[in-house]
């Protein structure tokens, strides 16, 4: 009769969800930790970025604080970017134009804007205009020649208005200078520096007005609350119903559109949380590729032999009496031995009792309850007992091997 063997179970060597999350849970936090803290630099720590004098910037070079004390007065201030939308402020009555920047214009835009404010009723500021500029909007003013730097510039100082210029006279004292003009026939020079002023307002016969700042120190944040500069501030751009901050993007004056990738349109602060992640995954790397170095072989200092270990052991259980732990081990190692010999197969580490006492009655001749009482009995009560045990385990066992 034969037995067909049964087929090994296929071990499933994937592991459990639960192992992998308790693997990769602290993994998981670094990484959401990390992405957080981009997120938040790119979302919270990211300023945006004004030209100087802008009027939504609220830093030191800025214009907000003026615009703030505007609006509360009831003025209405926008910013426009456009020809069109400058066109249209012109057009309307009653409106503040502020020009902070009139360098980066092209001539052609120049000569239009003097155009288009010719025969309106608005207020154009023009602040720190070249002779260029002078030139297309306002021909009888012109900037301070000096030839050994060119156009006289003066760092702005406290100075006294020096002129019959209301918004001037109600200011007093003001921090003014920077580029210095000389004015035309009729027109009003105020707040001069070096004997030339820095502020000149040119009228027309009609309701034109032109107002010509050698320098917008006295306009920003850090600034207005100094002498008379908010007083000046809010006369000179609070004398219509409404204020309108001309700031083109400069950067594209050219008609050609530049094509732009995909880069282009990717937040400045996220480059830096992709930096940031890419730092920690190099991190993590090298932390989990480290090495503890080759693996070194030693020789152990003693060799200790197996009847040593034994007797050590024995001792042990004289030492503490335990004689019930050592008549146990005694008998399951005859047992597994016995079992062995005699071909009783091992059911979860220990032979069947029925089947071994049966087997080694029919071996040596004696009755299967003996047998049973001598693997499978009491625990001895004294050392002569357990040494008769000894005796009798190994009498058995000698039987079992040679009947």
């Amino acid at each position: 009769m034969t037995t067909s063997t049964p087929a090994p179970t296929p071990v499933d060597v994937f592991p459990g969800w639960a192992q992998l999350w308790r693997r990769s849970r602290w993994f998981l936090a670094a990484a959401a930790f990390v992405l957080l803290v981009a997120l938040l630099i790119s979302g919270l720590g990211g300023h945006r970025e004004y030209p100087p004098l802008d009027p939504r910037d609220t830093d030191p070079q800025g214009t907000r604080a003026a615009l703030h004390l505007l609006e509360e007065r009831g003025l209405t201030t926008r910013t426009v970017s456009t020809e069109d939308e400058l066109t249209a402020a012109l057009a309307e009555p009653g409106s503040t134009v502020v020009v902070p920047f009139t360098a980066p214009m092209p001539s052609r835009q120049l000569v239009l804007l003097g155009r288009q404010h010719r025969g309106s009723d608005s207020r154009l500021v023009l602040i720190g205009p070249d002779n260029n500029a002078l030139a297309a909007i306002t021909p009888d003013i012109k900037r301070v020649p000096d030839t050994a730097r060119g156009p006289l510039y003066e760092d702005p100082i406290a100075v006294d208005p020096g002129c019959s210029l209301p918004e001037a006279t109600r200011a007093g004292r003001a921090e003014l200078g920077g580029t210095l003009y000389e004015p035309g026939n009729g027109d009003v020079g105020c707040y001069a520096v070096d004997g030339h002023p820095s502020l000149v307002r040119h009228t027309d016969p009609g309701s034109r007005e032109i107002v010509v700042l050698g320098s917008a120190w006295a306009l920003t944040n850090d600034r207005l609350d100094e002498e008379g500069n908010a007083s000046l501030a809010l006369g000179l751009l609070g004398s219509r119903r409404q204020l309108v901050w001309y700031l083109p993007d400069y950067s594209n004056m050219s008609t050609v559109e530049q094509s732009k990738s995909l880069a282009d349109f990717i937040p400045a602060g996220w480059n830096w949380a992709a930096l940031q992640l890419g730092i920690a995954a190099l991190l993590t790397a090298l932390w989990r590729a480290r090495r503890l170095g080759p693996v070194v072989t030693e020789e152990l200092p003693v060799v200790v032999r197996a009847a040593e270990t034994t007797e050590g052991r024995a001792r042990l259980y004289h030492r503490s009496k335990a004689r019930g732990r050592a008549a146990d081990a005694l008998r399951r190692a005859a047992r597994h031995r016995i079992a062995t010999a005699l071909g009783i197969p091992l059911s979860t580490g220990e032979p069947d009792p029925a089947a071994l006492c049966a087997a080694v009655a029919d071996r040596v001749q004696q009755p299967a309850t003996d047998l049973h009482a001598l693997l499978y009995g009491a625990a001895p009560t004294d050392d002569a007992a357990l040494l008769r045990l000894t005796d009798q385990l190994d009498a058995l066992e000698r039987q079992v091997r040679q009947p």
